[in-house]
């Protein structure tokens, strides 16, 4: 079996498991790279809960799902792209922000406020970012306008890139195709990069 040329930790939104249909779409489109792609469930939903656990807990099931994608596949730690849909995504921007090494970040639907409420945002960590990052979201994502989030992300010292799914609100429902196409086009030139 040949060595993967990266890793990528697929982690899903608060009401979602790793059988989201998006996650399932994206695995299958960045293995075709030749990627090893784990897609991981946190313990809250393991467990049979609908609340999500504590940031504290979903921070270490980030840091031992890559050390176990890592570790199952040859890879330094730094090889890995993390990521996900809305939550899960922005736990492994946390991760990454608290030091977890990483080669990109891959959030799909970055949840930057609640809904009505711009004044709440997530963003407290976005400076301590330092590694590319793609954010895909939809143009109708109530979590964030595109201009909401093309400003909170110029916070990124890292390189940031957008690519926006017309007419999506924040499930990108119907729209696997176009996000994990958007995924690839990204992770191809980083891939050749070694």
């Amino acid at each position: 079996m040949t060595k993967p040329k990266a890793g990528l930790l697929l982690t899903p939104g608060a009401s979602a498991t790793r059988e989201q249909p998006s996650l399932v779409a994206l695995d299958e489109a960045v293995s075709s790279l030749g990627v090893a792609v784990e897609r991981m469930d946190f313990p809250y939903t393991q467990a049979g809960r609908r609340a999500p656990d504590r940031p504290p807990v979903l921070l270490e099931a980030v840091r031992s799902g890559a050390a176990a994608l890592a570790d199952g596949h040859g890879l330094r730690p730094r090889d890995l792209f993390l990521g996900g849909r809305s939550m899960g995504g922005r736990i492994c921007s946390m991760a990454v922000a608290d030091g977890l090494p990483a080669k990109g970040l891959v959030l799909v639907s970055y949840p930057l406020h609640p809904p009505g409420k711009p004044e709440k945002l997530r963003t407290e960590h976005f400076p301590r970012i330092d590694v590319p990052c793609l954010f895909v979201s939809g143009t109708r994502d109530s979590f964030g306008t595109p201009d909401e989030l093309e400003e909170a992300t110029a916070a990124i010292p890292g390189p940031v890139s957008h690519v926006w799914i017309e007419g999506g609100d924040h499930g990108l429902r119907r729209k696997d195709a176009a996000v994990a196409a958007a995924v690839t086009d990204w992770l191809a030139p980083l891939l050749r990069r070694r």
